[in-house]
């Protein structure tokens, strides 16, 4: 019943999560989005981590999902504030790249029907291997389609978030009742303590007495022989 509603749920929860996430850090790899790419591969280490719990029924790697879930729906609703340009946050400035680049989303100049042109300045004064990127024809602006993609990780964290808490509360019931029952056999079959076992030297046996019982068969199989 387990597998059935809840952990088998739980393994395709985070199968899910996995392919979003791999998704998602090729693009901002492409973009040189650095704070991103960060945050997606620890989210990419921390769903591995929840999905070999689930199959290896260890409820304490599934907390530590649990946990990160809910930091990652938090970081996933400051990216939403940062490219909808909430709480005075701009998506022109260079937080998401650390500021060490000037570059921006991937999607910014690569979205669906997105027609780019490299154009040349012609004013005097201006270096020759200078130029502008245009960006014309864009069926849905780029900031829209971060939003799409942190909307997606939280709706999967928040339904992952559901069934790894029902997950973990079912494993801690199983180990209790598995402790119950091992508890009751260890004390039915207790072993019988070392203090009442009586233990005997054994004595060595002597080169003499060896001797004699060789030459005792020796004997005995001579005297065989020569009645025959």
């Amino acid at each position: 019943m387990v597998c059935c509603t809840g952990r088998c749920t739980l393994i395709f929860l985070c199968g899910l999560q996995l392919m979003a996430a791999l998704e998602r850090q090729i693009f901002d790899f492409l973009g040189f989005q650095w704070a991103p790419i960060l945050g997606n591969f620890l989210h990419i280490i921390i769903v591995i981590l929840g999905l070999f719990g689930t199959i290896q029924f260890r409820p304490r790697y599934i907390v530590v999902y649990t946990v990160w879930t809910a930091l990652w729906v938090t970081w996933n609703v400051f990216i939403i504030c940062f490219y909808l340009e909430v709480g005075g946050l701009s998506k022109e400035t260079d937080l998401m790249t650390f500021n060490i680049s000037m570059h921006r989303s991937w999607w910014r100049e690569h979205g669906p029907g997105c027609i780019r042109r490299v154009v040349r300045p012609s004013a005097p004064g201006i270096l020759d291997d200078y130029s502008y990127v245009s960006v014309t024809g864009c069926i849905i602006d780029f900031q829209y389609l971060e939003v799409i993609h942190s909307a997606i990780q939280i709706l999967l964290s928040l339904i992952g978030f559901v069934y790894a808490c029902y997950v973990i509360s079912v494993f801690m019931e199983d180990e209790d009742s598995f402790d119950f029952i091992g508890g009751l056999d260890t004390y039915c079959y207790q072993q019988t303590p070392l203090e009442h076992v009586e233990l005997k030297p054994v004595k060595p046996v002597s080169k003499v007495s060896v001797i004699w019982t060789i030459l005792i068969l020796l004997t005995g199989l001579k005297t065989t022989l020569l009645l025959k």
